[in-house]
């Protein structure tokens, strides 16, 4: 038998379409000779891959490093935490994009947020991006019925990063010692791990939630995305508000997230879309826009920000006339719910 040529997957395999795709990273697996549309897609993913990490463009530097106290995790930070002063670092909890081990997927947008003075912890471990292991080793594979893995890291993971930043506050040995407000905490995430960031919104010490290319399934569908409960139940525990981050029609957790936008009544969600695909800007220089506006929603609901607020407050916010953008809110600020 002749050897099948291995190449990297993005599609969905195994579970319904959505779940799938919410759960999948580009995994290897053994096919026939890519096609030029995947040939295609590897360069870019390789061109991310070989990406620097930046800095960000905020006025803190950033840093992505692994914590000895916390080795099953990434930390982005300031490079120097001295220049903080007076300024304490709000906590973010990041789930990976497929759920993965792979806290490196998302980093230009992770060093961006951090470089606005953030603490930003991402469950799992450096599998791509400059000197890391390829990505094709770095996903695991399918079952041989197509069924996909249980995810590799959960929302209990992000309620770790929550715990670990806390007792780092209260160490005098630590570096962020006294460098963190515990009143200031946000959990995100993408695709699916925006489930788990959704789960880890249930903690009472989380503020801020940011949803990115996700959203939940019907109640009754009774889905289990690679081990994840994702379904629809997952917004009866909100009690902050939420910002939702899509990627347009294309993106395939697109009509969840409209599903999602309808069924919350508790509390105030934004969503802010843009026609870029379920991949979002993650790929695009400091996480592109898709970065631009996560931080803006975490100085305003974190950091009190009037100006960030501005940007999603009012009939005529700034976002609702950003060209490029289509949004959608309710039970805002200055709106009747």
């Amino acid at each position: 038998m002749m050897p099948l040529a291995v190449r990297r997957v993005c599609a969905p395999i195994g579970l319904p379409l959505v779940a799938s795709a919410l759960l999948t990273a580009c995994s290897s697996l053994g096919h026939a000779p890519a096609t030029a549309p995947q040939r295609a897609a590897d360069a870019e993913l390789d061109a991310y891959a070989a990406m620097p990490n930046g800095p960000g463009t905020g006025d803190y530097p950033a840093i992505m490093e692994v914590d000895p106290s916390l080795p099953g995790h990434v930390i982005y930070r300031p490079a120097d935490l001295s220049r903080l002063r007076e300024r304490k670092l709000p906590i973010v909890v990041w789930g990976n994009g497929g759920c993965s081990a792979d806290a490196a997927g998302s980093r230009l947008h992770l060093l961006e947020i951090a470089s606005h003075g953030y603490l930003v912890i991402a469950a799992g471990r450096i599998l791509s991006g400059p000197g890391a292991p390829n990505m094709r080793e770095a996903v695991a594979q399918p079952a041989a019925d197509g069924t996909l893995p249980d995810a590799a890291v959960t929302a209990p993971d992000l309620v770790a990063g929550i715990d670990w930043a806390l007792a780092q506050n209260g160490r005098r040995d630590s570096p962020y010692f006294q460098h963190i407000d515990p009143q200031r905490i946000a959990a995100s995430g993408r695709s699916c791990g925006g489930l788990l960031a959704l789960r880890a919104a249930a903690d009472p010490r989380v503020r801020a939630v940011v949803v990115h290319n996700s959203g939940t399934f019907p109640v009754d569908n009774k889905l289990m995305v690679g081990g994840v409960e994702g379904s629809r139940t997952l917004l009866n525990d909100l009690h902050t508000p939420v910002i939702y981050i899509m990627g347009g029609k294309t993106d395939i957790a697109y009509q969840n997230a409209l599903d999602d936008f309808a069924a919350i009544e508790s509390q105030p969600v934004f969503l802010a879309s843009q026609d870029v695909g379920h991949g979002g800007s993650f790929r695009q220089p400091n996480g592109g826009e898709g970065a631009r506006i996560a931080v803006a929603w975490l100085d305003w609901q974190l950091q009190r920000s009037r100006r960030a607020g501005r940007l999603f407050t009012g009939k005529a916010c700034g976002l609702c006339r950003a060209t490029g953008w289509t949004v959608m809110h309710k039970s805002m600020p200055g709106e009747a719910k």
